[in-house]
């Protein structure tokens, strides 16, 4: 087994069901006065670069200071929203069980995302995800632009070796950005991307979904 093990959260562990783009858009109307009309593409990407993205969209001039501002009227929308967002979204099929099963393994793990660590907390303890989580050890939308900054600075908090590392994501952005960082990737086909496409992308290994626990396991400690 890795000695860590580190997810992403949207689509490899659950599934928001739409409420994640409307708690969005209500943070982005709260901090810029201007309804979004229009959201850059989030796919693989993070909240950083995103709200840049579509602050451009709308004409709305971007700095460091917008950023704080929504990171914090996002994380604030997400508690607020935490009963509906248990009601509408769910962990997908396998999540718990894989994090438990690798918790009582002793293996360490953590995420790393493109949500704004509030936000994350949120979704996750939604869910039930993040009794088996060192979030300490994690990285988040404030901690850089993409996978592979964000990579690199969990793996500097949880002082591991790229080599003992495990990244579990759902997207070719995941997949590159695992590659980039140097850990080992393994793809889980839950997103938009389908098995074949992450197959290109590079990744070590896919997984379909997390339903099987044992194999599962198997993959991420071949």
């Amino acid at each position: 087994m890795p000695e860590l093990v580190l997810w992403d959260i949207d689509h490899t562990l659950m599934a928001t069901r739409g409420l994640g783009r409307a708690l969005w858009a209500a943070a982005f109307e709260q901090v810029t006065g201007v309804p979004l009309r229009e959201q850059a593409s989030v796919t693989g990407s993070t909240e950083r670069v995103i709200l840049r993205e579509t602050a451009r969209l709308h004409g709305v001039g971007y700095d460091e200071a917008l950023f704080t501002r929504f990171a914090d009227a996002l994380g604030a929308e997400h508690v607020r929203r935490a009963a509906e967002l248990r009601e509408r979204g769910h962990a997908l099929p396998g999540a718990v069980e894989a994090l438990a099963a690798l918790d009582e393994r002793g293996v360490r793990q953590s995420v790393v995302t493109g949500n704004v660590r509030r936000a994350a907390e949120v979704k996750l303890a939604a869910f039930g995800l993040d009794s088996c989580l060192r979030l300490d050890e994690g990285a988040y939308g404030e901690d850089g632009e993409g996978r592979p900054e964000l990579l690199r600075l969990a793996l500097t908090r949880a002082n591991v070796s790229p080599g003992k590392a495990v990244f579990l994501g759902d997207t070719p952005a995941d997949v590159a950005g695992g590659r980039e960082a140097g850990v080992r990737v393994i793809a889980v086909a839950t997103g938009r991307t389908p098995a074949s496409g992450l197959r290109d992308a590079g990744a070590d290994a896919v997984l379909e979904d997390l339903s099987d626990t044992a194999r599962a396991l198997a993959v991420i400690g071949p």
